[in-house]
């Protein structure tokens, strides 16, 4: 029986009956961008997420670079982004004329070194961005201090941390500003690309709401550098419906990743529980030795496996002009090499996790055999 790595049907038969009349509404009514059901949803979010201001848009990255546009991010500055995260997160500060500084990343939890931050600081640093990598929230309150020691701006990259604590706090909320993406297979996601961006700074939301239309503070007046992120109304819609559930689908993957750490066998590392916050799971990411051979055989049983992700940002060809080598992220460069997302979504079947650990064992046991 094939086990796919991620199943996005399955969810959207959960919401299917709600919003196909709300769709048919939006298809007659014909207001398809930034249309009632956007400001619904922003509301909705904003309350979730315990901040201010929500602004829908077309994209995680179009919330990260606008975040930072809004915060006066420009050329000449740079951006503290963690070595091992999408590209999303470093292209956003690069969109901008801004250069993104590589911090190495903590094996132990898969997110930045807080402790390394500091040492990339210089006149130049305007902020740092902390990346909650698959779902698991990084140690906020280091990053806070050393940003409020410097007076830097931290925007959390949350693209794939939807519903997480920190503390208490969802995160998102902590920072200056958080970006959110609403890609398909993400925790909560639309019907194709859309994000958002959260606030409780009065005018970063007014300048990203302006940012994102185009730059307009009226109809034909342009103020603001005059971007296109607008959200989809359709995309709101769906998401509104989604958010609903987003919490128990959270604890269904939670419960996913429980079973999951009980069951996989001994030399295959595991991601831990963290004791600061409640991870999402967006992604279950393991180590091993081997990791190419161990996909082929899981492939060969029709289980789906991914990646995240196997080249750290400093050995990006897009980068090269930065000047880092191979060998200056030790760490990152290492687990790149070893990692391997399992299949991992609130609807997969327990006796799919459980089978998925036993072809682990099995190829762990035919590797080292006694």
């Amino acid at each position: 029986m094939a086990i796919p790595f991620v199943d996005l049907q399955a969810q959207q038969a959960q919401v299917v009956d709600e919003i196909l009349p709300e769709i048919e509404s939006v298809l007659r009514q014909g207001n398809f961008i930034l249309g009632d059901p956007v400001s619904q949803f922003e509301a909705e979010f904003a309350e979730y997420i315990g901040s201010d201001y929500a602004i829908g848009l077309d994209s995680g990255l179009s919330a990260l670079k606008l975040a930072l546009a809004a915060l006066g991010i420009g050329p000449g500055d740079e951006v503290i982004v963690p070595v091992n995260t999408f590209i999303a997160t470093a292209a956003a500060v690069s969109f901008l004329g801004a250069r993104p500084v590589f911090v190495e990343m903590d094996e132990n939890t898969n997110n930045i070194d807080v402790t390394r931050i500091e040492a990339a600081i210089n006149e130049r640093t305007k902020a740092i961005m902390p990346v909650h990598l698959y779902g698991s929230p990084v140690d906020m309150d280091p990053v806070m201090a050393v940003a409020n020691r410097y007076n830097l701006y931290v925007v959390e990259d949350a693209a794939q941390a939807h519903g997480a604590m920190y503390k208490g706090k969802r995160v998102g909320s902590i920072g200056h500003a958080g970006a959110f993406s609403f890609y398909p297979a993400k925790n909560l996601g639309a019907a194709g690309d859309a994000g958002a961006l959260v606030t409780n700074d009065p005018d970063v939301a007014e300048r990203v709401k302006g940012m994102r239309n185009v730059g307009q503070v009226e109809r034909y007046i342009h103020s603001l550098p005059p971007y296109n992120h607008r959200m989809d109304t359709l995309h709101a819609v769906v998401l509104s419906a989604k958010l609903k559930r987003l919490d128990g689908w959270n604890a269904s993957r939670d419960h996913l990743a429980g079973l999951y750490i009980e069951n996989l066998p001994q030399g295959i590392i595991t991601p831990q529980r963290i004791d600061y916050g409640t991870q999402v799971w967006h992604l279950f990411v393991v180590r091993a030795e081997r990791r190419d051979d161990l996909r082929a055989a899981l492939q060969t049983e029709g289980i789906g496996t991914g990646i995240h992700y196997p080249v750290p940002l400093h050995l990006q060809p897009y980068y090269a002009d930065l000047g880092y080598q191979r060998g200056d992220f030790p760490v990152a460069e290492m687990v790149a090499d070893e990692i391997v997302s399992l299949p991992m979504y609130a609807e997969m079947a327990e006796s799919d996790v459980r089978l998925v650990c036993e072809r682990l064992s099995e190829f762990v046991l035919t590797a080292n055999p006694t």
